[in-house]
């Protein structure tokens, strides 16, 4: 009797984040989260004055996002007439709303299984990642 080995599909909610400067300066940084478990997006942003602030207020954004997914999808699907409450409750963690369509093709990623904290670790490769997000355009600049 032949048995068959089944891959065991580990779901994760994704995480993919931008950074750019805006005309005055501060760094703007996007999160687009999937969530699998209810197949729904979430974009959010926040803005910091430093690259170093930037990196750990993702931190502490990436940390909010993660523990709070269902409390964000129950009032950001199922409660979508009161988006006044989400952004509120976005405002306490410093993010806001992302309600762009289009996101950067140039991102960095972070997958995560649902309820575990963000490791330390993969911070380290998403920060060098937007660093070099942020120098590319400084570079092709310098190459004119």
């Amino acid at each position: 009797m032949a048995t068959r080995t089944q891959a065991v599909r580990i779901v994760k909610n994704d995480y993919r984040c931008s950074i750019e400067r805006n005309q005055v300066g501060k760094y703007c940084i996007r999160i687009q989260v999937h969530y699998p478990r209810h197949a729904w997006n979430l974009g959010v942003y926040f803005l910091a004055s430093s690259f170093d602030r930037a990196m750990k207020k993702l931190e502490e954004g990436l940390d909010f996002l993660q523990r709070n997914e269902e409390k964000l999808w129950f009032w950001g699907v199922d409660r979508a007439e009161d988006l006044g409450f989400s952004a509120e409750f976005l405002k306490e963690a410093g993010l806001k709303l992302d309600r762009r369509q289009e996101f950067p093709h140039k991102a960095a990623s972070l997958s995560v299984a649902p309820e575990r904290e963000v490791p330390a670790f993969s911070i380290g490769p998403m920060r060098r990642g937007l660093a070099e997000l942020i120098e590319e355009p400084r570079a092709m600049a310098a190459g004119d």
